[in-house]
């Protein structure tokens, strides 16, 4: 099995470092460093997951995951975020998102979503 292609969407370094470093191994990474750029990556080439933060510059994760769901409505995608309340979840979830993993992101956790939206085997 090739690898998956994953979008990060996130536009902090020090964030999409950690994600890259975890899963560049086990798949293709793309980066959106908001959610505009995410939108309009989705548009230009086929993801199999997108990872999404919440609290972007220029188009948040919500606005963003909405409007992908417009062009995909099958793309997995996960958000990621540091706000870990219930609200937050939910918010995520209408919006469209599959799932929500709660930064800081657990190398296991974020392995286990990974797998379980793509089928990919580590």
């Amino acid at each position: 099995m090739s690898k998956p292609t994953i979008l990060v969407a996130e536009d902090n370094d020090s964030n999409f470092l950690l994600v890259n470093a975890i899963l560049k191994k086990y798949a293709n990474i793309v980066r959106a460093v908001n959610g505009l750029e995410a939108v309009n990556a989705v548009k230009k080439a086929k993801n199999d997951l997108v990872l999404m933060d919440i609290r972007m510059p220029i188009m948040d994760g919500l606005e963003a995951t909405t409007e992908i769901r417009k062009l995909d409505p099958d793309i997995p995608i996960v958000a990621l975020t540091a706000n870990a309340f219930d609200s937050d979840r939910e918010r995520a979830l209408a919006a469209g998102c599959n799932d929500f993993i709660a930064k800081p992101i657990r190398k296991s956790d974020l392995l286990d979503l990974v797998q379980k939206w793509t089928g990919a085997e580590f």
